[in-house]
């Protein structure tokens, strides 16, 4: 995993402070920030993307970080960066990528949300749980950002739902999206391949000419990873029918 080591590599020699806490924090566009945490898994060490935004009442986070160690520095960062308290916290699907921070958050006070799936997943998979939930698609407004959540069908997971800012454009895929630098699906034990490319389509149609598309691991400066995603699920889907 070339790409690991090259980022690794760089935030060493860049940062070794940030290096430490396995913490790298860009900014995406205005009051968007893409953050970044890794994790060893499958020997490599391998990085996974939540997204945080300012609002006047404080800041939104989508996703924790994959590891618990992870979730103060990044909290810590995010006051100290911009005076600002994490208040909201939405997880997107219920694998340990997007939910081990959540009782962390909630002993600091963080409203923290997912779909009742995940929230229902989370207790059987014995994941975190987020401390409320919604039943169908939702619209959050907090300060002057306004959100909706959006279940496209099975994909990666049961339960991924994917997260869109209208007036930004910006569509925060999750693990349910592709980089378009991924040359495989990753982990899909829990994916149906079939829905997923259902469920991509879907998501195309509905979000016409994101200005953004981030997806839960690896780059997203390309905004073609929802078609990336597709092609990578039919090449996935002739290798099964193959064997």
């Amino acid at each position: 995993m070339k790409y690991v080591f090259s980022a690794i590599c760089y935030l060493f020699l860049t940062s070794p402070a940030l290096f430490a806490q396995g913490l790298e924090i860009r900014p995406l566009t205005g009051d968007f920030y893409i953050y970044t945490t890794y994790r060893a898994y499958n020997g490599n060490l391998v990085p996974s993307n939540g997204m945080y935004v300012l609002t006047s009442e404080g800041t939104i986070l989508l996703d924790t970080p994959w590891d618990t160690t992870q979730v103060v520095p990044l909290l810590d960062s995010i006051r100290a960066k911009h005076n600002q308290r994490v208040i909201f916290s939405v997880s997107t699907h219920s694998h340990a990528d997007r939910t081990a921070g959540l009782e962390i958050l909630a002993r600091q006070g963080v409203q923290t949300y997912s779909s009742l799936q995940t929230f229902e997943l989370c207790a059987i998979q014995h994941e975190k749980q987020a401390t409320h939930y919604f039943k169908s698609d939702t619209t959050f407004t907090l300060g002057q950002h306004t959100f909706s959540t959006f279940y496209p069908g099975k994909g990666h997971a049961p339960d991924n739902i994917v997260i869109w800012f209208d007036q930004q454009k910006i569509l925060y895929g999750g693990c349910f999206v592709k980089s378009t630098e991924a040359v495989d699906l990753g982990y899909t034990g829990d994916a149906d391949l079939n829905a997923w490319q259902q469920s991509v389509q879907k998501t195309i149609s509905k979000f016409k000419k994101p200005h953004f598309v981030i997806p839960g691991h690896q780059g997203w400066a390309n905004r073609r990873s929802l078609q990336h995603t597709l092609k990578l699920i039919r090449k996935g889907l002739k290798e099964k029918s193959a064997r």
